[in-house]
């Protein structure tokens, strides 16, 4: 008698699952259809003279119902379902602008809470989900931590990159009290208003799932951590500080001023729980610090040109600082890696 009570409760539990998921499925499917048709669209000007909640949850709805591509083609005929911590995500396969991807519509408690399109490996370069690639990641760490207690380029690179921190001290500790400073003022201007911090995380949120970082999520820590480094090495360290930093320094140092400061807000313990705040830590200070490295090596080179030193000489000493952040990139994609997928877990 026991069993067969047990078998039923156990057969009324499977079948309310299965009504449940068929629910969001189809609650998905017209949320598609009324996104397609410019239902759920909004106007973010609408928010110009509004209350501040007001305008911020108009705002919110903006960004998670973001305009369909035009020529979107979307197979709602297969649907695949999963459970995040932001709620059951139900992806439809689809096509836009010739480029494969899905929409992703995400629920919580059955109400649509965002709809959007992304595209297949988001912004990432296939070859980052290759074993090969996460194997010479693998090699490149190993190898660069051995090669530092060696006496060869990489250990030279090191011993130089150092003494010219230590040649330009004060400007080195003037550039990381500036901008370590405007993180910090960022996270205390975020006190006063968290409806918008929690607003700016959503922006991010998205931002990210657009890249395709999202998608690194379930391929471990190896995975995750390579496309870390690739992105904050290729798109934070060279393409929006290197790279200004030939301009006599000064357009990186006004550039991550403000990226320091909208971090600082965005990141602010705020909105964030506390111990995932000071787990994630270690990568804010690891990670902000390569950037402040190639910052301080494009002030080096101006320096240098002023005192007429020659540009190539500063141009060495912005070489001898990127190399130094590359480092500091590699350890924090480690350890934000492991965190996020270690640490930060219930």
């Amino acid at each position: 008698m026991v069993m067969r009570k047990a078998a039923r409760v156990l057969l009324l539990c499977l079948l309310a699952g299965s009504a449940l998921a068929q629910s969001n499925l189809e609650t998905a499917r017209q949320a598609v259809l009324d996104w397609q048709a410019g239902k759920y669209r909004v106007d973010p000007a609408q928010a110009i003279g509004k209350p501040t909640e007001e305008a911020i949850r108009l705002l919110e709805r903006s960004l998670a119902f973001p305009d369909p591509p035009r020529d979107l083609s979307i197979n709602l005929d297969e649907p695949l379902e999963e459970t995040t911590p932001r709620g059951s995500v139900v992806a439809f396969p689809a096509t836009a602008g010739g480029r494969g991807g899905e929409v992703r519509v995400t629920l919580r408690e059955g109400q649509v809470t965002r709809i959007g399109f992304t595209p297949e490996g988001g912004l990432l370069p296939p070859w980052l989900k290759n074993p090969l690639s996460w194997a010479l990641f693998v090699a490149l760490s190993l190898g660069w931590l051995l090669a530092l207690r060696g006496n060869n380029l990489l250990s030279r690179s090191w011993v130089e990159g150092w003494a010219l921190v230590r040649q330009h001290r004060g400007l080195y500790l003037g550039t990381n009290l500036g901008l370590y400073g405007l993180f910090a003022l960022g996270s205390l201007v975020a006190y006063a208003n968290p409806g918008l911090v929690r607003l700016m995380q959503e922006l991010v949120g998205g931002a990210l799932e657009q890249i395709g970082l999202g998608g690194a999520l379930g391929g471990g820590v190896l995975s995750l951590a390579v496309v870390i480094f690739y992105w904050n090495l290729a798109n934070g360290l060279l393409l929006t500080t290197a790279v200004p930093a030939l301009l006599l320094g000064i357009p990186a140092l006004l550039f991550n001023a403000l990226r320091y400061f909208v971090l600082g807000f965005a990141l602010s313990p705020v909105a964030l729980p506390t111990l995932n705040y000071l787990l994630h830590l270690p990568t804010i200070v690891i990670e902000l610090q390569a950037y402040i490295l190639v910052t301080f090596g494009g002030l080096v080179l101006l320096v240098k040109t002023l005192r007429g030193e020659g540009y190539r000489a500063g141009l060495r000493a912005l070489g001898q600082t990127a190399y130094l952040g590359t480092f500091f990139l590699l350890v924090g994609a480690w350890y934000e890696a492991f965190s996020i997928l270690v640490l930060m877990q219930p």
